[in-house]
Formats: structure tokens, C-alpha cells, sequence
């Protein structure tokens, strides 16, 4: 099984020259990925600004936007934009999906909360005829530029039965999250996707991903903790306060049992989100992780 590390965007404070020691600690080590996730509503970077920088800064890792909320977007807009970054990256770009659970972040762009997952499926039709070279309407010259992938790996950010089922139509393989994580919930969602991909007859097998917030070091507790109350404020303090307490990975040993666990389940990458923006959490999670999976 292979890691991913995910850039520290949602910390305040995130600047180019942390961008920049981020990315080539990332792409020196043992990193199969550099990710970044997206919100509207939030004082973070951009996730596709932020990763055609971190694409041209490195040479190795993949980009990894997970997730992309299509459904807050333009599709032949995203496209375009995912394209480019195929282009800057020399094709080391691999896309997440998905419709995200943040009303404000739809209200913030003025774009609809309800029907996004069915708009989703057909924007990444949108997607794929873009880079198709099919014009958006008759007389239109086609949007480009062409993906060096031709058509980059899609993976669905879904962890819900009926969404992982629908998206065995479109996508690649899965980008989870998972708040523990609860390793029950990891390996049933893969199990799930496995079903689904067979029952759609896809030749190829789902790749399987998954992620999760994790804290280590000298008060890992206290920072996770302050870390998820903050990122989830919006649900209001009790609940963030709550989920919080449900992320156990805060110690070198919990992190070790979610690479184990996660790799026992027949997972592809496992991707880590850091609650620090200490650039040297990118060799501390290294080295705890060196040989495992």
C-alpha cells in the first residue's frame, strides 16, 4: 500500500514559503501523493491554484485534489482547469470527486444543495466530453488543452453505500475520509466498492483510497482536537467538539494501526491530513510509518 500527504491548506497562516518547504519535503520522500482539499466558506487557498503551484514545483509525487466539489463549479470551467494541470504536472494528475456535506459553502457560490449528487454525474459527463475534444455547444470551437492522460484518473469521494454503487458508473476507484478512522467503515466501503465495480462489469478493479486527520508529537491530542473543532465549527460547537474526540489517530502507534488496518483491507494509498503546518511532520509521519504496509 502506498501513503499520500496532504498539504496543511486548512491552517491559517499557509504561505508560499510554507508551500513551497511542504512540496519538495513531499515530493523528496517516500510520498506516492501531495493532496489538497477544497472549501468555499474558509479562510483556506484555493485547492487548484494551490496545486498548479505545487505542480510546478515538484517532480515525482502525483497531485491529488480530493476533493474537487464538482457541483459548486462550471464543468467545462473544471475541466479546463484539471486539464492544465494534467499538462503542468506531466501527467501526474489524479482528481477526487465528490459533492461535499456544506450548505454554505453552495450558498457562498450561489450554486443549489439539493440534487448534487445527480448533478454531479452529469457534470462528469461534461468532463469526460470535454476532453473528448467535443465542442460545449454546435459552433463552438472544442475547450482545451488536451489532457496528457487523455483522461485523468477519477476517483469518487464517496463513503455512503448508494453513492459508491452510482459511482462504479463513472469513476476510477474511491477517495474516501474517515473520521476514526473506523476501520469497519473503511474495509466496508471497499468491500462495497468491489461489489459494485463487478455488478457494473468494470474489467478493472476500484482503486482504493482512503484518508485521515492525524496528530503526533507533544500535545497531538490538544491539537487535533482544536484542529477538527475548528474545520467543523459550522456544525456548531457541541457537535464539532464531539466528532473530535472520534479521531483517535494521535499517536505514532494509532497512526501505525490505520496503515495495518487499512492495508489489511485491500486499500490502495492511505492519505494523511496533518493537523500541524510544522513542515517536519512530513518526515515525522515518514518515519513512523517506515515499514508498515
Amino acid at each position: 500500500m502506498k501513503f499520500g500527504m496532504t498539504l496543511p491548506t486548512m491552517i491559517a497562516g499557509f504561505d508560499r514559503a510554507k508551500l513551497l518547504d511542504w512540496c519538495r519535503r513531499i515530493d523528496e520522500g517516500p510520498w506516492n501523493s501531495l493532496a489538497a482539499g477544497e472549501r468555499i466558506a474558509f479562510p483556506n487557498s484555493e485547492i487548484l491554484v494551490t496545486l498548479a503551484a505545487a505542480a510546478a514545483v515538484t517532480e515525482r509525487v502525483r497531485i491529488f485534489p480530493t476533493v474537487v466539489v464538482l457541483p459548486l463549479h462550471s464543468a467545462v470551467v473544471v475541466a479546463k482547469q484539471l486539464a492544465t494541470l494534467d499538462v503542468l504536472s506531466s501527467g501526474r494528475l489524479s482528481v477526487g470527486l465528490g459533492v461535499g456535506g456544506r450548505e454554505e459553502d453552495y450558498k457562498a457560490v450561489g450554486a443549489p444543495f439539493e440534487r448534487r449528487l445527480r448533478r454531479l454525474e452529469q457534470q462528469v459527463e461534461e468532463m469526460l466530453a470535454t476532453w473528448r475534444g467535443e465542442p460545449p455547444f454546435e459552433g463552438s470551437t472544442p475547450v482545451g488543452p488536451v489532457p496528457l492522460q487523455v483522461c485523468p484518473e477519477l476517483l469518487a469521494g464517496s463513503m455512503q453505500e448508494p453513492s459508491i454503487r452510482r459511482a462504479a458508473r463513472w469513476a476510477d476507484g474511491l477517495c474516501g475520509f474517515s473520521l476514526g478512522p473506523d476501520p469497519d467503515e473503511v474495509e466496508r466501503c471497499f468491500e462495497v466498492a468491489r461489489e459494485a465495480w463487478t455488478a457494473a462489469g468494470r474489467v478493472a478493479p476500484p482503486r482504493l483510497v482512503t484518508s485521515c486527520w492525524y496528530s503526533l508529537g507533544d500535545g497531538a491530542r490538544e491539537r487535533m482536537d482544536a484542529y477538527v473543532e475548528r474545520y467543523l465549527g459550522v456544525f456548531g460547537r457541541d457537535v464539532a467538539s464531539f466528532l473530535a474526540k472520534q479521531c483517535r489517530t494521535t499517536s505514532a502507534e494509532a497512526l501505525r494501526d490505520v496503515a495495518r488496518r487499512t492495508a489489511a483491507a485491500g486499500g490502495d494509498e492511505l492519505l494523511l491530513v496533518p493537523t500541524s503546518d510544522d513542515p517536519f511532520e512530513v518526515e515525522r509521519a515518514a518515519d513512523v510509518l517506515a515499514g508498515v504496509a
